[in-house]
């Protein structure tokens, strides 16, 4: 590798734990409670005041639960296949469909039955746009001030500023397919809740 691909490839890692980090919603303390590496370090590595070393990025590959060549953006190897690596993260299991740690991110998130389906959601917000599909169950989405139910075959997408939840929306669990946008990007999918 040339040198100034190799410097391409360390710079590109900063960037790259930092987007995994917060796809993860995971803060910089808890990230160095996990890993033992100080909260300084890890701010100079997502901003990329300090190289990535081997010793570095073991502790943050496995914190993650993702491949190292995935952490460092390793070049493919020729097979096209995604290794699925679920996490689970509020109850929810998310199985990722793309490698791609930058731009677009894919999941395939089965969410657990609810209890209560009626029950008050909290909804959050934070950067991104984000796209989804119901595959299979009845998926509540509170949006704003729409509280819909959208079921099996139907879309939805929205910017994540807007205060957002999702739940069952009775006692059987959702599979849904979701494509997120950290920074923003628009899908070209637009479907509008149903008025009655």
């Amino acid at each position: 590798m040339a040198d100034e691909d190799l410097t391409g490839v360390l710079d590109a890692v900063g960037p790259r734990l930092r987007a995994l980090r917060r796809e993860r919603d995971v803060t910089l303390a808890q990230l160095s409670q996990a890993t033992g590496i100080s909260l300084s370090t890890l701010s100079r590595l997502e901003s990329g005041q300090r190289k990535p070393t081997l010793e570095l990025l073991l502790p943050l590959a496995k914190a993650h639960g993702v491949r190292l060549d995935e952490l460092v953006g390793a070049p493919a190897t020729g097979d096209p296949r995604v290794h699925l690596r679920p996490f689970t993260r509020h109850g929810r299991t998310f199985i990722p469909l793309a490698r791609h740690l930058g731009g677009l991110h894919a999941y395939k998130v089965i969410i657990p039955p609810s209890p209560d389906p009626g029950a008050p959601l909290d909804p959050r917000v934070h950067e991104g746009y984000e796209w989804l599909y119901v595959l299979s169950g009845r998926l509540r989405m509170v949006l704003g001030e729409h509280d819909v139910v959208l079921t099996t075959g139907e879309a939805a997408e929205f910017d994540t500023h807007l205060p957002h939840a999702f739940a069952s929306a009775d006692p059987h669990p959702v599979e849904m397919l979701i494509i997120f946008g950290p920074q923003g990007e628009r899908m070209h999918v637009r479907a509008r809740p149903t008025t009655k």
